[in-house]
């Protein structure tokens, strides 16, 4: 019976002992994959920073202007652009973004969703919501073409009157142990306030007119605020990933000290069994 015991704790030992190696392996390839993120995310902030400004220059010199894309009509009807993950194995990552889209739902407006990543769109469709596409369910195989083509998407819906509202949500990355679900509006565009209109960009001449400008700019500025949110996304899941993995491994060491403990425990009430049985043999 012991030796039983013994042989069924050794099989367990070697059992966590693999799921060790696999945990471990995976937080190494989120670190690696992390880095190279981060970097993508800070390479990619000035693009739309510079575009932000360059729509409130406009704004601030241009004379009587006026934008489809600033029209404060009614609230009928939002957009939400989910981004979330392609699996799991990340903590509560994909849990709590899908949590804040529902939230930001949750006033009774009527919604459409964009989802990005295969358990955004699973999620969204579950629970029957009117999905705009599903062309980029595959959050991992997304690239800055494919936000263009998304802002140029719901910048279209949103001039057609589709929806009259459109904003991101999605995890912002605040430190390799630290990830909050984010949301950020995107259109229609806040006005920036009054500005000085005084200095070398009060002499920029736009053609065809200020107004054409801001228009054809608008829907880069979009895809650049949700290539943005994309590349937090992607440096959060890996951080969830990284931290969850970390853990697992800790889990799975201490779980093979308390298997070593009992195998020896038993080992040694096998041992001890042994020589009382001896003893015994050799009174007789």
């Amino acid at each position: 019976m012991a030796g039983a015991s013994m042989k069924d704790i050794k099989l367990r030992i070697r059992s966590v002992e693999g799921t060790m190696q696999i945990t471990k392996a995976m937080e190494l390839v989120a670190s690696s994959k992390l880095r190279r993120a981060k970097a993508r995310q800070e390479r990619c902030r000035p693009y739309y920073t510079q575009l932000k400004r360059t729509l409130d220059n406009i704004e601030a010199t241009a004379l009587d202007f006026s934008s489809p894309f600033q029209s404060g009509r009614p609230l009928k009807k939002r957009c939400l652009v989910v981004i979330a993950g392609d699996r799991g194995l990340a903590g509560g990552y994909n849990s709590n973004v899908l949590k804040a889209a529902c939230e930001r739902m949750a006033d009774g407006v009527p919604a459409c969703v964009l989802p990005i990543g295969r358990r955004a769109v699973d999620f969204f469709k579950h629970r029957g919501m009117e999905i705009v596409t599903e062309a980029f369910a595959e959050a991992a195989g997304v690239s800055i073409a494919d936000c263009f083509s998304i802002g140029s998407l719901v910048s279209r819906g949103y001039l057609e009157g589709q929806y009259d509202e459109v904003a991101v949500v999605y995890t912002q990355f605040v430190s390799m142990l630290v990830q909050t679900p984010a949301a950020e509006h995107l259109l229609p565009l806040r006005s920036s306030g009054p500005q000085s209109a005084s200095g070398v960009h009060s002499l920029t001449l736009y053609e065809p007119s200020p107004a054409a400008v801001y228009d054809a700019i608008v829907p880069n500025y979009v895809a650049g605020m949700l290539y943005g949110a994309l590349c937090e996304s992607v440096a959060s899941e890996l951080g969830a990933r990284r931290t969850a993995m970390d853990s697992a491994s800790k889990n799975a060491e201490e779980m093979i000290e308390d298997l070593n403990l009992r195998y020896n425990r038993a080992r040694q009430g096998a041992i001890t069994q042994e020589i009382t049985e001896i003893v015994a043999g050799a009174e007789h």
